[in-house]
């Protein structure tokens, strides 16, 4: 969901390189750089406004975080919150993932978030799904082994075509869920915002984890 224009995110954007890198073409194999210490590092691929990844950052100082997205807007959202935190183990990341083995080096992220990915409900746009063979593939070659990744999202059919398509790659499945938020692993749960916003209606949350090896 494509969030109103924020005319000073841009410049707040530019004013922080310290924070966040925009469509970096020679940081692949060097993020830990970008890091206060060298740690496990985890990638949210889509992180809206920043509800997941930063709790997640504060809960865990022992595994760094990277939030990647494409929208100036959201991350300029993120990059607000950040400038006031200041979360030693938090980076910001623009680009587009499609491409994403070109922003990052084998096996050089522990593990992936792919939180309330676009449906594209269209036929014609099912390889742009964030879980489609071409982005597991590229998934597969970027994190280490066993290469954990794990998937919510309100669509019913995004997660139905995930489940299929995970299990066709070769994936194993760790959970499958099709009530997060009634589950045992709901009192852990840290939520998004649109997660927040579709569970209030009563819309159950589809979750999977699941490995490559």
């Amino acid at each position: 969901m494509r969030l109103r224009n924020k005319p000073w995110a841009e410049q707040l954007i530019q004013e922080h390189p310290e924070l966040i890198s925009v469509n970096p073409t020679d940081m692949a194999g060097k993020w830990q750089t970008k890091f206060a210490q060298v740690q496990p590092i985890e990638l949210e691929l889509g992180s809206g406004k920043g509800k997941f990844i930063i709790e997640k950052a504060q809960k865990n100082p022992q595994i760094n975080y990277l939030a990647m997205e494409v929208q100036t807007a959201a991350l300029g959202m993120i990059l607000k919150r950040q400038i006031e935190l200041q979360l030693p183990n938090l980076q910001l990341l623009q680009a587009n993932g499609r491409d994403i083995n070109s922003l990052f080096a084998r096996e050089e992220i522990t593990k992936l978030y792919l939180n309330f990915s676009d449906p594209w409900p269209k036929t014609r746009h099912t390889k742009r799904r964030l879980t489609a063979p071409n982005f597991l593939e590229q998934y597969q070659d970027i994190l280490l082994a066993p290469g954990n990744i794990e998937f919510k999202t309100d669509n019913q059919g995004l997660f139905e075509y995930s489940l299929v398509s995970c299990n066709n790659f070769g994936m194993k499945f760790d959970e499958v869920l099709l009530d997060l938020h009634q589950s045992e692993r709901a009192a852990a749960n840290i939520t998004t915002e649109y997660e927040e916003k579709f569970s209030k209606k009563g819309q159950p949350i589809y979750f999977l984890a699941a490995h490559f090896k």
